[in-house]
């Protein structure tokens, strides 16, 4: 929401928007010169937006509950009222498009694509999921025709898409309180996957019940494109790229982990398709820093490292400890999960027990709502009972901090979609000011 925001203020129309609480994000925004208000009710519209008008363009996110009053003031008045994937739609509508969807991993192959696309040379524009770390935004504009979105699956969002490339990450069972159960999922996932333009091209991961497109995967030499000779040297990762047309060797990623490899793998056949050069790929995936909360390194000391990610499935959590753990086996993880979603945990909870097992210590934070009302049982006592591992406990974000400033652990992750972000500041400067 934050990227349309910045790109119709980029274009000069007056925008200002609603969000539940005050962050580092819109705190950007108001310096940047776009008014946010925090309060849930009617009179914080301003007037130039209180009547419907022709030029008065209404956006917003499933995201927000249904009983909001701002958005049923709009429909009340009798705005036609747009999600921020329709808008997408019309934006990218005569732009070549790519589009990249997945359940988990989009984030990050999003803006890598971007990346790799202005590194070399050969610009976009880009409406990311998350702060690039590269150009400090989610939002950037191009000088030519071509677009990268991220394309969201949650509430179907991503059907109002119709790409020339499309990239999909992932179809893991999510968001079921939308699509009810796995195999509905999969549908919308093939229905976007057939919205590509004629002529266009599907990328991928091998194993996807999906019977067209190129194929791609980490390790798999009987994929389309994969990844070979995953090494790590002084804690950075490398890698060759192999395909039947290209093969590129000793790639140096800028950013960590096995599951990152493996989106680079799909970033790059996406952009082969553009004809990018193989050495200014290799230039730009080493010059790439990632997004901001996926797999962040907050502190990097010989006494301590935090890293920070955004992980909230359980085969997010799984990919990020796995390559923690690969970095760092000699040493004690300790990990704060703050669990997103009544439902997301209720339908996961076995899942979400077996993946944290892995972790050395724990602390677990009570459940982020976020538009979601309480549900009889489900609480974050429900995971801990589920759990095999002896080192855990529920604590409050206070507590927490106090708890890591008391215990000072040599590796620390702190994960989740909620509100832990707010846990980061704090914690930096735990480990920092020893």
């Amino acid at each position: 929401m934050s990227g349309l925001a910045r790109y119709f203020h980029h274009l000069g129309c007056i925008v200002c928007g609603y969000d539940k609480t005050s962050t580092d994000l819109t705190n950007q925004l108001h310096n940047e010169g776009i008014q946010v208000v925090f309060e849930d009710h009617a009179d914080y519209i301003p007037m130039s937006f209180q009547k419907p008008c022709s030029d008065t363009l209404i956006i917003y996110t499933p995201a927000v509950p249904k009983d909001s009053h701002i958005l049923n003031y709009f429909k009340n008045q009798g705005f036609e009222l747009f999600k921020r994937s329709q808008v997408l739609g019309l934006i990218s509508k005569s732009s070549y498009t790519i589009a990249v969807a997945g359940t988990h991993g989009k984030t990050t192959t999003s803006t890598m694509v971007a990346h790799l696309l202005k590194a070399s040379g050969n610009d976009c524009s880009a409406f990311l999921g998350g702060i690039s770390s590269n150009y400090q935004t989610n939002v950037l504009y191009g000088k030519n025709n071509v677009m990268v979105v991220e394309a969201d699956e949650y509430d179907r969002s991503f059907l109002t898409l119709y790409p020339d490339v499309a990239i999909i990450t992932s179809m893991d069972a999510d968001h079921l309180d939308i699509y009810g159960d796995h195999e509905h999922l999969t549908e919308s996932f093939k229905l976007f996957a057939s919205q590509i333009k004629p002529g266009g091209t599907l990328v991928h991961k091998k194993g996807l019940p999906l019977d067209r497109g190129y194929t791609y995967a980490f390790e798999d030499e009987t994929a389309d494109a994969h990844a070979s000779n995953v090494r790590i040297i002084d804690g950075d990762f490398y890698f060759d790229y192999n395909s039947a047309a290209v093969n590129i060797t000793d790639i140096k990623m800028g950013i960590a982990g096995t599951h990152n490899v493996e989106n680079a793998v799909a970033a790059i056949e996406a952009v082969l398709k553009l004809d990018i050069a193989p050495a200014d790929i290799k230039e730009a995936l080493a010059s790439f820093k990632g997004v901001k909360r996926r797999f962040e390194y907050i502190v990097k000391t010989p006494e301590h490292i935090y890293i920070d990610d955004y992980a909230h499935h359980p085969e997010e959590l799984r990919a990020c400890i796995s390559s923690i753990k690969r970095l760092y086996p000699s040493k004690k993880l300790t990990a704060i999960f703050q669990p997103h979603l009544f439902t997301r945990t209720r339908d996961f909870a076995d899942g979400f027990a077996e993946v944290l097992d892995m972790v050395d210590e724990l602390i677990l934070l009570e459940i982020y709502p976020a538009r979601e009302l309480p549900i009889e049982g489900v609480n974050s006592q429900m995971l801990l009972n589920r759990m095999q591992l002896q080192n855990k406990k529920i604590l409050s974000k206070a507590a927490a901090v106090a708890a890591v400033a008391a215990e000072k652990p040599e590796l620390l992750l702190t994960v989740g979609a909620g509100d832990i972000d707010t846990l980061v500041e704090p914690l930096k400067q735990v480990l920092s000011n020893e």
